[in-house]
């Protein structure tokens, strides 16, 4: 089979008006790979035509508008398991006349754009509507999907992260979903919380504490956990965890050393470079038992400025201090006391 016959083009038009996008809600075709998703309006190139000629004829097929202007916002590669590549030429368009008509390919139906992620879109479109709602220049995005669940999103060249959709217990949802996604909607996602623990000379219970790299985005120069992290799309809570402790910290340590603490549930709501972020994080903590001085370690000098072990009562104490600045959970710490506590009984 040809390059010609395993691959496609197609433009997306989102039309605009008053707030809203018109969507698509495909229903009709029993046989459509979009069946019940909500998209935009377009479809195949016919041949000899341009990518414009093809948006025009297309909207103007499925909603009865001509459009007399548009914008070409990007470039989407869409790639299947089965081999399957499209290329789509996205745009936007708040420039149209006509008289609406029915769609044989479902029901059209303005939606409020604030309003637009609730519907049922395929993951990877989250992505690109993000970057268009807040004006991204034009872009290239090219994702993968392995049946119906988002495999790999690269844009402009970059991979960028994907996380697990999870519920409250941690267990997975089945959905995947690219970290920007996540943290724009509120969507909750897994973290392991490891803390690396010690008796000091005086019998003390001491836990080694980071400082987050200046250039973070997000808690800069706070006190934070000794490691921790976001589980990536397919990883377990264990493997996160080992994988974080090597890259962070320098130490290597087997799944076994691992003991398990409890669960934290975090929600908060933060703005980073003028974007808001909802961040619901279901975190596994951990405890490994380790005496190993701060010299011996490895940073991370992106993610991690310095460390320092410090009495856990002391800490306690420095967390109701507001000069201290810590980005510590009084949840967590309240939890990993009575774990140590007992641990020492």
């Amino acid at each position: 089979m040809s390059v010609a016959e395993r691959s496609c083009m197609t433009t997306l038009c989102y039309l605009e008006r008053d707030g809203k996008y018109l969507m698509l809600h495909r229903t009709a075709r029993e046989q459509d790979v979009n069946k019940d998703k909500w998209i935009g309006v377009g479809g195949h190139f016919e041949q000899g035509e341009s990518p414009e000629e093809c948006l025009v004829r297309e909207v103007k097929e499925e909603t009865g508008y001509t459009l007399t202007g548009w914008r070409f916002r990007g470039i989407v590669t869409f790639c299947t398991d089965s081999g399957l590549c499209e290329y789509m030429c996205l745009y936007t368009s708040e420039e149209f006349t006509g008289t609406p008509v029915e769609c044989d390919e479902g029901t059209l139906e303005w939606v409020p754009k604030d309003q637009v992620l609730l519907l049922d879109l395929w993951e990877g479109d989250k992505i690109f509507f993000h970057l268009l709602n807040e004006e991204c220049p034009f872009f290239s995005l090219k994702l993968s999907y392995q049946g119906d669940q988002l495999a790999e999103a690269v844009w402009n060249g970059k991979p960028m992260e994907l996380f697990d959709e999870r519920r409250a217990d941690g267990s997975r949802t089945g959905v995947v979903m690219e970290r920007g996604v996540a943290h724009r909607d509120g969507r909750m996602h897994g973290t392991v919380h490891t803390w690396l623990t010690r008796r000091s000379a005086n019998g003390e219970t001491e836990v080694l504490l980071q400082k987050r790299s200046a250039e973070k985005e997000s808690h800069p120069g706070c006190w934070d956990i000794s490691s921790a992290g976001h589980l990536q799309a397919g990883d377990t809570f264990e493997e996160a965890a080992v994988r974080e402790l090597e890259e962070e910290l320098g130490i290597s340590a087997g799944k076994n050393s691992l003991e398990f603490v409890g669960w934290n549930h975090d929600r908060s709501e933060d703005f980073f470079h003028g974007r808001q972020i909802l961040d619901d994080e279901i975190a596994k903590v951990y405890v490994i038992p380790m005496d190993v001085e701060p010299e011996q370690m490895k940073l991370q000098k992106e993610e991690v400025e310095t460390v320092q072990w410090m009495p856990l009562k002391e800490c306690l104490k420095k967390m109701k201090d507001s000069s201290w600045k810590n980005c510590l959970r009084n949840q967590e710490m309240e939890m990993l006391r009575e774990y140590l506590e007992k641990e020492t009984e």
